[in-house]
């Protein structure tokens, strides 16, 4: 893998010595199977700084694992190394494990409820996969990927080298994950921003610099929206809907009854940590229609883990219930949606 400084970016236009597949963005040279983060401030390429943090270090106890919401990347990514290593495996992810560490093994253990549901994180990890590869295959040139955490897609799926994905998270656990993959090579141009997705000011000049450099965008947030008040839910995807090039958005969304479940069952630790389950509109993906995007397809994560053979006897039972497809506030209900932008956002 190929980290490019700001001392090897290419503003005068001369190429790299012995390498390829060049493109060219805002003056510099991405190249495919480099990684790249870009400061948000000015948008020039530069190190990321590699210093050890808290990624690095044993969670505070057994009772209260996460200490910050990143924590739960670590955790998510255990769930994709166990798929990872079964024998009929829908997906392969063969750094979810390096990626997830110890303290990653520690937090699912102290989550046996989480553990007892780990289908619904295989089913959201191969939908959105589908969803990925359908909107390629579409004409897509670039995928964002909001809060990306340990997502490894650019490293594991079979991908254009012509695709330019953009991960957007905090600074540290951009760090810690350029650590643990530095000797990978990622099958296209990956770019690594660092930024906190509440600072909307930052965000939006993101959105629109990347706006105006893709042709047609994928967003992607799996397990961010759920974190925000409905307030801040509408202002971003406000904001998502900007761009006229920001064409499709894949995100995962809970109905009102499941976050309560979800509340009780594994709320307390995410509560502790300052970043607490609060966002599942009574709308149902229908609440995203009045900040520029039309709902195109939901898909339940129930019926999909079904389809996948990953549920248990009773939750295969309950699966055949028909699918309220997050339209009815009070019927438990988690699943992927897909929306398209309308054109029709509302001025902010």
């Amino acid at each position: 893998m190929l980290l490019l400084d700001a001392s090897r970016t290419l503003i005068s236009g001369e190429p790299v010595s012995g390498q390829s597949d060049e493109r060219v963005f805002r003056g510099s040279f991405v190249l495919a199977g480099s990684v790249v983060s870009w400061p948000i401030d000015n948008c020039h390429p530069t190190h990321a700084s590699c210093h050890a943090n808290r990624y690095d270090s044993p969670a505070m106890s057994s009772a209260n694992p996460i200490r910050h919401v990143s924590d739960t990347a670590l955790w998510v990514a255990v769930y994709r190394a166990q798929e990872s290593e079964r024998a009929d495996a829908v997906f392969h992810d063969p750094y979810a494990r390096k990626l997830a560490g110890d303290r990653g093994m520690q937090i699912a253990a102290a989550m046996p409820f989480a553990q007892r549901h780990a289908w619904s994180y295989i089913a959201r990890t191969w939908l959105v996969d589908q969803v990925i590869e359908r909107e390629v295959q579409q004409g897509t040139d670039m995928v964002i990927n909001l809060a990306a955490g340990l997502d490894s897609r650019p490293y594991r799926m079979q991908l254009p080298a012509s695709l330019r994905w953009i991960e957007v998270d905090l600074p540290d656990m951009l760090n810690y994950k350029q650590e643990v993959l530095a000797a990978e090579r990622p099958v296209c141009a990956v770019e690594r921003v660092p930024l906190d997705l509440r600072d909307t000011t930052a965000r939006r000049a993101l959105f629109h610099r990347l706006g105006g450099e893709a042709k047609r965008a994928l967003m992607v947030s799996e397990g961010l929206i759920v974190y925000f008040e409905a307030d801040g839910a509408a202002e971003l995807a406000r904001d998502l809907s900007a761009p006229s090039s920001f064409r499709s958005w894949v995100t995962d969304l809970t109905s009102p009854a499941l976050l309560k479940m979800l509340q009780k069952a594994i709320g307390g630790p995410l509560l502790d940590a300052g970043s607490p389950l609060k966002f599942a509109p009574q709308e149902g993906p229908q609440f995203f229609a009045a900040y520029g995007w039309k709902v195109v397809e939901t898909r339940s994560l129930l019926q999909t883990a079904a389809k996948l053979k990953r549920l248990s006897f009773g939750m295969r039972l309950l699966s055949l219930l028909p699918d309220p497809a997050g339209r009815k506030p009070d019927k438990p209900w988690g699943g992927v949606c897909v929306l398209e932008n309308s054109g029709q956002a509302p001025s902010g």
